[in-house]
């Protein structure tokens, strides 16, 4: 029995008291709604995913949880003010939690949002998903491949919905793209070109005290010590350091491979990789940027991933190509497209994708963007990554999923991890 079904069969009080708590001809009654916590509400969450989630009446916004305190207050204003206009009278009802453990472990939550730094995103999933959470987990996926496989393992263990946060998959043209790519419209793939957003040179390394009212200890959590300084943790630092995250080749990448991935007919990740990039040694940022790699499928289709100012995601065919952006699509022949409709505005993608997932939720269904798919494109940035790093081709086995001849680069799919957070590993 679920916390609605338990609410529905007692005369206990819903967990929300105010004057719509009963429900209305556009809000369900508190026991159909699907509660949701956010972990991590800087820019993403708070802007974003609080955003996004506040559009559908048949959930309920109950909790935020970050580690700076005054994030916490603001966010829960945030959903506050909101709900306080919907019922026409005064509302304060959302929980603010520092350390996330405590939020997934509370009955009367059923979903969790986590839209941490990089390194925190599969704790805080396996921790939700253990609990009985369904989760929503922004990209990448993770620093560590291993992590990823881990992260797989416990959902497909625990039955829960995981979305990705890969939401301009649900666009429109997006959508038609990709379609008109499996459906053989472009003829027979002969090569797929992905264009990502570069990455960030720069950051003060010099040490400065840790703001009041920040827990920076737990913050590291299980990346290694370092001193603070505000570019390692406030946007955009944590994005393009390598303790935490692999940089734009997933925190970007992730947008167009995922295009490239509902295209293919059957979705498959190359088998070798190699290229160049640059590796920053001044300033706090470190992490790969201005990228070119070369790979190659297991059938001989070539794909290449490059950095660039925007992203692309163009399948090349032997009777055309299409080319999908986040901002549009292209097209030759131009009547591969003729009649669609301008592409959806970028501010509805993450609402739509909310509700697919809300949707999923209820019907018990595999939602847009599931785990599997995450895997594949995150795992095509993390092996790039390691073909520069390296400096050599890397060659991948997907049965047995590993590098195979190169066991100095087989060692980088995984990362050590801090106490107590290493069962995480």
């Amino acid at each position: 029995m679920n916390r609605r079904d338990f609410l529905k069969g007692t005369a206990v009080a819903p967990y929300v008291i105010t004057s719509a708590a009963l429900g209305n001809a556009a809000t369900p009654p508190a026991s159909d709604r699907i509660t949701v916590g956010f972990v991590g509400t800087g820019g993403r969450g708070g802007d974003g995913l609080i955003v996004d989630f506040l559009q559908h009446s048949d959930c309920q916004c109950v909790a935020v949880c970050d580690l700076f305190q005054d994030r916490r207050e603001k966010r829960a204003k945030q959903i506050d003010d909101r709900y306080a206009r919907n019922t026409a009278g005064s509302y304060k009802s959302v929980a603010m939690i520092a350390d996330f453990r405590e939020l997934v472990a509370r009955k009367d939550i059923d979903a969790v949002c986590v839209a941490t730094p990089d390194h925190w995103h599969i704790p805080v999933m396996i921790a939700a998903a253990r609990a009985g959470k369904d989760v929503y987990v922004e990209k990448p996926l993770s620093p560590s491949l291993k992590q990823n496989f881990l992260a797989r393992k416990v959902i497909r263990e625990t039955g829960r919905v995981f979305q990705y946060g890969t939401q301009q998959r649900g666009a429109n043209h997006v959508r038609f793209g990709c379609e008109l790519v499996r459906s053989g419209r472009i003829g027979k793939l002969t090569s797929i070109e992905i264009v990502s957003p570069s990455g960030s040179p720069g950051g003060v390394a010099t040490e400065m005290p840790v703001p009041g009212a920040f827990d920076y200890e737990m913050w590291q959590g299980p990346a290694p010590l370092r001193p603070f300084t505000a570019d390692r943790c406030l946007k955009p630092g944590h994005w393009h350091i390598y303790d935490y995250s692999i940089g734009f080749l997933g925190g970007w990448g992730a947008h167009p491979l995922d295009v490239m991935d509902l295209g293919l007919a059957t979705p498959t990740v190359p088998v070798e990789y190699e290229g160049k990039g640059l590796i920053p040694t001044e300033g706090l940022f470190n992490t790969v940027m201005n990228w070119e790699i070369h790979c190659r499928f297991a059938d001989g289709l070539p794909m290449t991933f490059k950095a660039g100012k925007s992203d692309s995601t163009k399948f090349i065919g032997t009777e055309g190509w299409v080319q999908v952006r986040r901002g549009g699509i292209e097209a030759e022949p131009a009547s591969l497209i003729a009649g669609l409709e301008p592409a959806d505005r970028f501010g509805s993608f993450g609402a739509k994708h909310a509700r697919n997932f809300l949707d999923a939720i209820r019907k018990k269904a595999a939602p847009e963007s599931p785990i599997d798919s995450a895997i594949r494109t995150d795992l095509i940035s993390h092996l790039s990554n390691i073909a520069v790093r390296t400096g050599r081709k890397i060659k991948w086995d997907p049965k047995k999923e590993t590098i195979v001849g190169d066991a100095e680069a087989a060692k980088m799919m995984s990362r050590t991890m801090r106490k107590p957070w290493d069962h995480f590993a």
